[in-house]
């Protein structure tokens, strides 16, 4: 039987060519680990021209695909909550104790007050409309009398966070009113979601996949959605004329003290020119930048999420 004896220089050879062929083979899973995804990047590189906190949630359609950036934050919502207290409303229309077309009585007590109000600056006596009016109102227009009128036919805020619970939502927080979010700064510190949440309340109740809505009040509430006419400036700042956005925003105003401001908030869903669609939240809190400012970030964070996503292939 023969050995064979390799020379020590030719074994340190053997162990340098060795090495530089596992090299190479682990190289690429190695940049493709530590590569940052692209949408992903594009955003971080957005948000850091501006002095602001800004959580961003994007999902492609079928939610296998998601670009989280400060993930891990509660966010004021501001009357991005009035999407979510739709559904409760809607929920209760399929559940036969509410119905559309019923009339909603608003006082003159419920109109005497400050607040952003469509029907207030309309009717500054009250007055009566069908409850898909009051909807339409407190969504598409972020009307606040319209938004306290409807807690108060749930039973308050507390009905709303419960319904979410039940559902297993467990990001988001709803405590408050238009009445007391408004009168207390801090207040609206109490009312609040994390972006993940916000994206897969978007995506189930978008594709409706647990029927958590009937058939009627799913195309009230899209529809609704997509007549909203607040924050044109932000997720439709700056995509494509024509773009169906389906979205609700929000607006904390500036703190008199400090001059930052606490919300400027939108959320939706965005239809591509394929008809997908991707959803999107974009948060934005702890500003030092004037308004224009965060809704220019909401609106250049869409842009590369639409510019993403219309770019792939078919």
């Amino acid at each position: 039987m023969h050995v064979l004896f390799l020379k020590p220089y030719i074994m340190q050879r053997f162990h340098i060519v060795l090495l530089l062929v596992m090299s190479l083979i682990c190289r690429p899973f190695q940049s493709h680990a530590q590569s940052p995804n692209p949408l992903t990047a594009k955003i971080e590189q957005i948000i850091k021209a501006y002095d602001a906190k800004v959580g961003v949630a994007v999902h492609n359609q079928e939610f296998t695909e998601h670009h989280f950036v400060n993930k891990d934050h509660k966010y004021p919502m501001q009357s991005v909550f009035k999407f979510h207290l739709g559904i409760a409303v809607l929920n209760q229309v399929d559940s036969g104790k509410l119905r559309l077309d019923q009339d909603v009585v608003i006082t003159k007590a419920d109109v005497s007050n400050e607040l952003y109000s469509p029907i207030r600056e309309k009717f500054p006596n009250g007055t009566t409309m069908p409850l898909s009016q009051v909807l339409h109102h407190t969504i598409a227009q972020s009307d606040n009398v319209g938004c306290n009128v409807l807690f108060r036919m749930l039973g308050g805020p507390d009905q709303v966070q419960a319904y979410f619970e039940k559902q297993g939502y467990t990001g988001i927080a709803i405590r408050n009113d238009e009445s007391e979010i408004q009168g207390d700064w801090e207040v609206q510190f109490k009312n609040w979601i994390d972006i993940e949440t916000s994206n897969k309340i978007l995506y189930d109740y978008y594709t409706n996949d647990k029927q958590q809505l009937s058939e009627s009040s799913y195309q009230f509430l899209w529809d609704t959605m997509r007549g909203t006419s607040t924050g044109r400036d932000r997720i439709k700042g700056l995509l494509p004329a024509g773009t169906v956005v389906a979205h609700k925003t929000g607006y904390s105003g500036q703190n008199k003290k400090t001059k930052e401001i606490a919300a400027v908030n939108d959320i939706g869903v965005v239809t591509l020119p394929n008809d997908k669609v991707f959803y999107i939240t974009v948060l934005v809190t702890d500003a030092k930048e004037p308004e224009p400012n965060c809704a220019k970030i909401i609106a250049e964070v869409a842009k590369a999420a639409y510019d993403h996503y219309a770019n792939q292939p078919l």
